[in-house]
């Protein structure tokens, strides 16, 4: 009978791929990384603030994730000079993060937390937080999946069935951020990109439709969760790098029956 933590753990991070898995699927149709490595670091700046004003970590990270997000929307319609813009954006966002954390001494000893998530120390509030969030991004992502789709695959499109693009990526602007504010916990504001491309990028090898690779993201991600932390508890590695590390194990092997063939 695996541990309480253990079980804590597996239920956090499976409750967060519900959200992650469709999610990470558009981020990977639309080239949208540089956004969600944006918004990740920019999260480090919401702890700092958080702390420092003594408001709830997870209310500081979200405003401030959704904030940088808007902001790399903002961005991103600007053209040829995005990619570079985006990488200074998330870049310096990171920096600032670990700026404001150093005046905290109390917290700079366990920023790695915060990097690299410290999911075997969720706590029943925590896991209400993730769930919740991750139930709110997944009934929005189904409720505007049509459009989101439609918008996804071609503007012109979109437009001629009465449907705004900008809206729609507004929408996934706003999901983005609030599962980096949720999954902050789990694996730390430097790997939270990972664990929405990885598992899409592998679901992607396996699916034949749009749907299909959403419900295949979510299977592969919590099928990294569970390995992610048997590695962690039999190797005594940090937990989540070793669940990115076992997304990229999976990934590695949804590639083989392309490469037999």
């Amino acid at each position: 009978m695996p541990d309480s933590f253990l079980i804590m753990a597996g239920l956090a991070g499976i409750g967060l791929m519900l959200a992650a898995g469709p999610l990470g699927a558009f981020v990977v149709w639309r080239r949208m990384a540089y956004m969600g490595d944006a918004t990740a670091h920019a999260a480090i700046l919401g702890v700092a603030l958080a702390l420092a004003s003594g408001m709830p970590v997870a209310a500081g990270t979200t405003v401030v994730a959704l904030l940088m997000a808007l902001a790399v929307t903002v961005l991103s319609n600007r053209g040829r000079g995005a990619d570079t813009a985006l990488g200074v954006l998330a870049h310096s966002a990171l920096a600032f993060g670990l700026v404001a954390v150093s005046f905290l001494p109390n917290v700079r000893s366990d920023l790695s937390s915060w990097l690299f998530g410290d999911v075997l120390t969720v706590g029943m509030g925590d896991l209400l937080w993730i769930w919740g969030g991750s139930v709110a991004v997944l009934a929005l992502l189904v409720w505007r999946w049509d459009a989101l789709l439609t918008a996804t695959v071609n503007e012109e499109l979109a437009q001629a069935a009465g449907i705004d693009p900008r809206r729609e990526k507004l929408t996934l602007t706003l999901a983005l951020a609030l599962v980096v504010a949720v999954a902050l916990k789990i694996v730390g504001a430097l790997l939270i990109a990972a664990l929405l491309i990885i598992p899409a990028a592998a679901a992607r090898a396996l699916a034949r439709t749009p749907e299909a690779m959403a419900v295949w993201a979510v299977a592969v991600g919590a099928v990294s969760v569970v390995a992610g932390l048997s590695l962690s508890l039999f190797l005594d590695t940090p937990a989540g790098p070793s669940i990115v590390a076992a997304a990229a194990g999976l990934f590695g092997l949804s590639l083989i029956p392309f490469r037999a063939r």
